[in-house]
């Protein structure tokens, strides 16, 4: 069981809704360390670079760029230099294996510490074959006066950050998956619902918990539901699990649950939300195959017979009014399916004779959650 602490909290309340690569990143002045040279032979095209004068902020150096293969066994040479004069630093380099518009620690190529003295340091790599296919960055990092590990979203003052182009091929082709961010989630359209996925491949990190890829589930609870429980039980891996809002307001989350081993489960209250997101991700950088189970927990009929109108005659086979009620009006089945929507006037018969039997929840506010009658249909 891991602690979960108020930064922590502070983290998930933040979560990116629209990931994008760091770009206000690197030294503040032109002078002394510097990335002096970059090669590095793929299957198509080369990348041959030559730095100095130094230059301020992230070097956008995307035109120049080559392509790598899922798998394939490439050598990067680096000459973390200097402009000006020689001073001890540190230097990474990060390729954007997953796409995620982020540099992953485990997308490390290598790393050097030391003072610039013309020494080239070779990097000999593997793509991943998980890569992902596509156009990608490499980010290379040198920064002076600094220790490993760098943060490639890290500004500092002498230096540099650079950016080149990388295309994977033969790797995993991600067309048609659903649910890297939450504005494209797995819509889950009833309830329960069970699905198994995985991961390892075709999602990336959006949300800003841990560094493990995220998948998002758009659920829309009903005004009949009391509740909503969530399981990963059984997952391959160290699982995180959270609920959030539309506007990314916690509901819940969980990381071991009891009898779960390492598998994550909750169950949220349901009043008063409309649509809610469950974000499923590993703890740390872990990743795997996991099954998710949700399902939902449903008002009784005892609990749906606090009426706040007057509704007669009751039941009904054809016909029924609402007293002095004048307003919207839903109607919808015990499956939280509408079956009718209209606006009545006082007195106003409601005709139900094209309805199957059975009872039926009205809702006077289609924003709402709260039920304000039902009405049996004989």
């Amino acid at each position: 069981m891991k602690t979960i602490t108020t930064i922590f909290l502070a983290v998930l309340q933040t979560f990116s809704m629209y990931a994008q690569y760091c770009t206000a990143v690197g030294p503040t002045s032109t002078i002394d360390s510097n990335v002096e040279s970059v090669q590095l032979t793929g299957v198509l095209g080369n990348i041959n670079f030559i730095g100095c004068p130094g230059v301020m902020g992230l070097q956008d150096l995307t035109s120049l760029s080559t392509t790598l293969n899922a798998g394939g066994n490439y050598t990067l040479t680096v000459e973390f230099g200097t402009c000006g004069g020689v001073y001890a630093g540190a230097g990474t380099v990060w390729i954007d294996y997953d796409q995620s518009l982020s540099f992953d620690p485990i997308e490390a190529v290598g790393t050097w510490t030391g003072s610039p003295n013309g020494t080239l340091s070779v990097f000999n790599f593997t793509v991943p074959a998980g890569a992902q296919n596509g156009f990608t960055r490499m980010r290379i990092m040198q920064a002076e006066q600094a220790a490993l590990p760098l943060n490639p979203c890290a500004t500092f003052s002498w230096g540099s950050v650079m950016d080149f182009g990388i295309t994977i091929g033969n790797g995993i082709d991600c067309t048609g998956y659903v649910g890297d961010e939450i504005s494209d989630p797995i819509i889950v359209s009833a309830l329960p619902f069970s699905e198994t996925n995985d991961n390892s491949y075709c999602y990336a990190n959006q949300n800003l918990v841990y560094n493990s890829p995220d998948i998002y589930y758009r659920v829309n609870p009903s005004p009949l539901m009391q509740s909503i429980s969530v399981s990963l039980c059984g997952s391959s891996f160290d699982t995180f699990l959270s609920v959030v809002d539309a506007m990314g307001n916690i509901i819940a989350f969980n990381d071991d649950a009891d009898g779960c081993g390492t598998s994550s489960a909750l169950e949220f209250d349901t009043e008063g939300l409309g649509v809610v997101y469950v974000i499923v991700e590993g703890w740390g950088t872990n990743v795997g195959e996991y099954e998710i189970n949700i399902n939902a927990n449903y008002l009784s009929l005892e609990e749906m017979e606090n009426q706040s109108l007057q509704i007669y005659p009751n039941p009904t086979d054809d016909l029924f009014y609402l007293g002095e009620y004048s307003g919207d009006l839903q109607l919808i089945d015990l499956l939280g399916k509408e079956v009718l929507r209209l606006n009545v006037q006082k007195g106003q018969p409601i005709d139900v004779s094209a309805l199957q039997s059975g009872i039926y929840l009205l809702k006077t506010d289609f924003s709402s959650s709260e039920i304000s009658g039902k009405i049996n249909v004989k």
